[in-house]
């Protein structure tokens, strides 16, 4: 069954499928094995990130279509269960209809930008979805009555989500299962299920009619394809995950703001990701967002360890300040992209059909 939803686009690396099924029993299990607030709150926003990264893979890696609007649509989506929570009250019917609004306006907004926008060329249509991002942005800060302005809205979940729930007052291997524990585990399977999803999308022929426009848009064209509806297509699924990650990301913190999930840092960050785990992958996304997230979020610690262990030695502990995080983590990426140019994803494979 596994097989058949993955169409044959299996790791094809021996070391890939070693870091996957790694990466994917260090989610399953990191509740019981990295414990505290702060691992898991890692370990989600890994999960969220990797649908978001995954979904613009789509757009970029397949199709070859550079949007800067994608986080406009994750921001739809946590707006989405956001206000509707907040003005409906805590429970499912909440969520599902804050979620179904927002995959409606999603479309209808992903469908407006491919339609009018992507007949534009290249630099001129970024630019486009640079200033509907922006101007989107803009408008959520602004409505303060509904959205919250720039201070953002908190909301409540449903009562089996939130963390005052508890499923069972003894705890299970030192791990309480509150809320929180449930959250997690609900956001892992609507990961998993949604990246089966995209595999299925880009393995089918509509995936390789994607690959093929990207390779070469006029030959595409020549052949019969209506390179338009197929890239609009593309750009509407990309937006529509987009927005379940957006509402992944609200029902895991029970707030959103302007600069939780519509800064333009959130697409520089996806935009880092795709390229260190390697464009045209779908897998790359859950690679790059593994190691990108866990080294913004402990890399501070790691040079800190490192500056106190030199502290002998004073420009070299000025060196690795915590403070400096930002230059390194920009090291680490100038060096990932010089060592990979095709992401860790793709230089894997690359090894692979070497030794064949």
């Amino acid at each position: 069954m596994l097989h058949r939803i993955l169409s044959d686009d299996l790791p094809r690396s021996r070391w890939l499928a070693v870091i996957l099924v790694a990466l994917l029993l260090a989610l399953a299990f990191a509740p019981f094995v990295f414990p505290g607030v702060k691992a898991l709150n890692v370990a989600a926003k890994i999960l969220v990130f990797t649908v978001l990264v995954g979904s613009f893979d789509l757009l970029l890696g397949y199709t070859g279509i550079v949007s800067f609007a994608h986080t406009m649509f994750f921001g739809i989506g946590a707006y989405g269960v956001t206000i509707a929570s907040t003005r409906m009250g805590a429970g499912w019917s909440s969520v599902a209809v804050g979620l179904l609004l927002a995959l409606a306006l999603s479309f209808v907004l992903a469908l407006g930008i491919g339609l009018f926008s992507l007949r534009v060329r290249a630099i001129f249509f970024s630019m486009i979805t640079l200033a509907v991002a922006a101007a989107f942005q803009t408008l959520a800060s602004q409505l303060s009555d509904l959205t919250g302005g720039e201070d953002g809205l908190s909301f409540k979940v449903p009562e089996v989500l939130s963390p005052g729930f508890e499923l069972s007052q003894t705890p299970f291997l030192g791990v309480a299962l509150d809320g929180k524990f449930i959250t997690y585990y609900l956001l892992l399977v609507v990961a998993i299920v949604l990246m089966l999803m995209m595999l299925r999308v880009v393995n089918s022929p509509f995936g390789r009619v994607l690959q093929a426009i990207r390779e070469n848009e006029f030959r595409a064209e020549a052949i019969g394809y209506r390179v338009v509806v197929y890239r609009t297509t593309s750009s509407i699924l990309s937006a529509l995950f987009a927005t379940v990650a957006g509402a992944m990301l609200a029902i895991w913190l029970r707030y959103n703001g302007p600069d939780t999930s519509l800064s333009f840092e959130i697409m520089l960050d996806v935009l880092l990701v795709v390229v260190i785990g390697g464009m045209g992958t779908i897998y790359g996304a859950a690679v790059g967002a593994g190691i990108f997230v866990a080294a913004q979020s402990y890399l501070q610690d790691l040079l800190k360890l490192g500056s106190d262990a030199a502290s002998g030695v004073p420009w070299l502990s000025a060196l690795l300040s915590p403070d400096r995080w930002l230059l390194w983590l920009g090291v680490l990426f100038v060096l990932s992209v010089y060592y990979f140019p095709t992401g860790i994803v793709g230089r894997l494979r690359a090894m692979r059909g070497a030794v064949r």
